[in-house]
């Protein structure tokens, strides 16, 4: 695992946007994550990466914000899902968070994205709020403990 660099800003918007291609059609327009200015973000944002064989896998972004810390983005690529690199991401999100002092790691998806939503349960992360959206859609807000 690394820290992203302006460097990779191509290959990160890459992986995000086949990652999210997916949920388009069910809410139909393209999810925050594939419209995200990822030049920006590589110089504003932490960004991890996890690589095999020299290829972009899995990344994770996260915003320092307050007394927590947020998971903008977790994206694993379809080739690696469901060998763990996700937990690990998220794992390491919680490390992250309790080096720097933060009391919580927070994040948020689409409510349409029904496994997400149950994957972030199965991590032992607490729904704090849905919030409406302008296509009649909802955020589902999540926190976990990591002090």
């Amino acid at each position: 695992m690394r820290r992203a660099g302006p460097q990779d800003a191509a290959a990160i918007r890459d992986l995000t946007r086949k990652v999210y291609a997916k949920w388009t059609p069910f809410i139909g327009r393209e999810p925050k994550p594939m419209t995200a200015d990822y030049d920006k973000a590589v110089r504003g944002h932490w960004i991890d990466l996890i690589e095999e064989g020299g290829e972009l896998v899995a990344l994770i972004e996260m915003i320092p914000a307050g007394d927590h810390l947020i998971v903008e983005n977790l994206a694993v690529a379809e080739s690696a899902q469901g060998k763990g690199f996700g937990a690990r991401l998220l794992a390491h999100a919680e490390q992250v968070a309790r080096e720097a002092g933060f009391e919580e790691v927070r994040l948020y998806t689409n409510a349409a994205f029904a496994g997400n939503v149950a994957y972030y349960f199965r991590r032992g992360y607490r729904e704090t709020a849905r919030t409406a959206l302008p296509d009649g859609g909802a955020t589902v807000h999540f926190a976990k403990a990591v002090s």
